[in-house]
């Protein structure tokens, strides 16, 4: 089944959002800002806290949380992930204010052309091993970028991130509402981002319905609504950096045919993968791909995602071309195309869809 597509939305999108936050701040911002956030930063906050819930888009919230439940009753608006609709995309999108095609963080794993090798971005590792894809950190070394929080630092003002898997770690949201709680006593302003990892691992292993999820959700709702409750001269915001959507699921190397015609294994993620084809094969592989998979994938030339503006609509980093090879297979249906056998998520993200793009933006003024 395919379903409603829904493209980013460079003016209102999560890349935008930082860049409110450090324009509140008294700073330069690296683009666009957001303008259901501008309109509730023109009070004086001394404090802004943003609460990135992973995976929690609209139709989750909707599927989950009740219409006068505190997250619904301060919703704001809805406005639009990034392409890839993907962690590592949106998050540094959220981190640095610049779009895909800037910062070139675009997807799980990313090719880069220096060392010939697809790098999984977060933990700096060869694509699908435990070995180190240099002694140096690959990503940070030829896609960095200059963070909200240095920027804000430098203004001379407090700014922290805070994320489960950091020292101290905690698997519970009432620890980072805690750390918030303390940092907006101090004196002085302050910009405290916590970045919270669920619901994203549970939609992933259990589904977008599942009780897990359910249960999950209503925990950040409480803690989080409550946080909000006992601050003052703060604004909380709470946020996804993209969706879900139950898929099932195909493996590339059952398609020894396919396989065949890769220069690489692809890169970025499962609903979204970036193909690097033998110059030979190009016509084949786009023939047997579509009969495969063309009712529920767009096979799309690198030339139309540029020319889209899919990624973004800045100035592209010096690397972006090479990092997208020849072909992106997009998901337009409910089907998921993972590199290995291994991998069996009953909920993915990355894609075009509705469910997977759109995210809710909550208030607690």
């Amino acid at each position: 089944m395919n379903h409603k597509l829904v493209y980013p939305d460079y003016k209102n999108c999560i890349a935008n959002l930082p860049n409110s936050i450090v324009k509140h701040f008294g700073g330069e911002p690296a683009g666009d800002t957001l303008p259901m956030a501008d309109a509730c930063l023109k009070e004086e906050y001394r404090n802004v806290v943003v609460f990135l819930l992973d995976g929690m888009g609209k139709a989750i919230v909707e599927r989950h949380l009740q219409e006068d439940g505190p997250f619904r009753k301060n919703l704001r608006g809805i406005y639009t992930s990034t392409f890839l609709s993907t962690t590592v995309a949106a998050t540094t999108s959220m981190m640095s204010g610049q779009q895909p095609c800037e910062h070139g963080w675009l997807g799980w794993d990313n090719y880069y052309p220096q060392i010939d090798k697809n790098v999984t971005c977060f933990y700096n590792l060869v694509q699908g091993t435990d070995e180190p894809a240099a002694d140096y950190d690959v990503p940070r070394t030829y896609t960095p970028f200059e963070s909200i929080i240095e920027k804000i630092q430098k203004l001379g003002k407090s700014a922290v991130m805070y994320a489960p898997f950091w020292e101290p770690k905690t698997d519970d949201i009432r620890d980072m509402c805690d750390r918030a709680r303390r940092d907006c006593a101090e004196p002085g302003e302050h910009y405290i981002y916590v970045y919270w990892n669920n619901p994203d691992g549970l939609l992933h292993r259990d589904g977008c319905g599942a009780e897990s999820v359910h249960e999950a959700l209503l925990y950040m709702e409480q803690q989080i609504s409550g946080l909000a409750a006992e601050l003052t001269d703060t604004l909380v915001i709470v946020t996804a950096d993209h969706g879900h959507l139950d898929t099932e699921y195909a493996v590339l190397q059952n398609y020894p045919q396919l396989m065949d015609c890769l220069k690489r294994l692809p890169t970025l993620e499962p609903r979204v993968l970036n193909l690097f084809l033998k110059e030979d094969r190009k016509e084949f592989f786009v023939k047997e791909w579509n009969r495969l998979f063309g009712d529920r994938f767009i096979l799309m030339p690198a030339e139309e995602v540029i020319e889209k503006k899919l990624m973004g609509t800045g100035t592209p980093h010096p690397l972006f071309r090479a990092m997208l090879g020849d072909y992106l297979a997009v998901a337009t249906g409910d089907l998921t195309v993972f590199y290995y056998g291994e991998k069996r998520f009953v909920s993915n993200h990355g894609s075009l869809t509705e469910d997977e793009m759109l995210i809710p933006l909550i208030v607690f003024a």
